[in-house]
């Protein structure tokens, strides 16, 4: 009796060798935002997650995540961490060089040698069911100044808000993303935790980044109709941010 042959399949990763080239790379370009503040424990507080752009002296992340104001008096700063697994993390002052409200982004500078910049990819080469990568301090304030890296996927590109169809469930936010302006932002089959807001989005062979992790923007607009928010996590397209970078110089 013949026996029944099935096929040999071998698992290969979802990423190739490639990807950890790529996030090896990308990591040394992540940075975490936050204030300085020497007579304060702890003395750094985390805000949120940031990037190398332009010349590889500004720092891309979320225009939330700033401080309204810092404390003068006690010589409170704003800076960036580089952190390091060979040697002691570097701390860098930094100054707002630009910052849109309209599409929550900010470009910061940075003092010292510049970082390795990544480059940014417009939405024409985003496509939905893409494969990508996203790294950043994912509740870095409990968890530390280790970058992580997360992978997803591309679920749609939609518009940041949308007109309910009840007059009466219309929100103040989106009447003025309505009045202002609708923009397509990226929606992540994958899950992003407090300290990822200012991660690059990226594709996991190239390391083009095509979107900036957004938690808190985006998601005000796009499910506040919602009593408990959903999962899904949000990413601004890199586009807009390259306009800001252009602007920055």
């Amino acid at each position: 009796m013949l026996g029944v042959l099935f096929p040999l399949v071998v698992a290969s990763p979802v990423h190739g060798d490639n990807a950890i080239a790529t996030i090896e790379r990308i990591k040394g370009s992540v940075v975490a935002v936050g204030t300085f503040e020497r007579t304060r424990v702890p003395a750094f507080q985390f805000r949120a997650t940031g990037f190398a752009v332009g010349d590889g002296s500004m720092i891309a992340t979320n225009a939330h995540a700033l401080p309204i104001t810092l404390d003068s008096e006690r010589r409170e700063t704003l800076v960036v961490l580089i952190p390091a697994s060979d040697r002691e993390s570097q701390m860098r002052e930094a100054r707002e060089l630009a910052v849109d409200v309209g599409t929550d982004l900010a470009v910061l500078k940075i003092n010292g040698s510049p970082l390795a910049a990544l480059k940014l990819g417009g939405l024409d080469s985003v496509r939905e069911g893409q494969s990508v990568l996203f790294t950043g301090f994912p509740i870095g304030g409990v968890l530390g100044m280790f970058a992580a890296t997360h992978r997803g996927m591309i679920a749609a590109i939609t518009p940041i808000a949308i007109p309910p169809p009840v007059a009466a469930n219309l929100d103040p936010r989106i009447v003025r993303r309505l009045t202002t302006g609708s923009f397509p932002v990226l929606q992540l089959d994958a899950t992003a935790y407090p300290g990822n807001s200012g991660s690059p989005v990226y594709d996991p062979e190239t390391g083009e980044v095509l979107g900036i992790i957004n938690m808190v923007f985006v998601k005000g607009t796009k499910e506040s109709a919602l009593t408990q928010p959903s999962g899904i996590t949000y990413a601004i397209p890199a586009k807009p941010l390259q306009a800001l970078v252009n602007t920055a110089h």
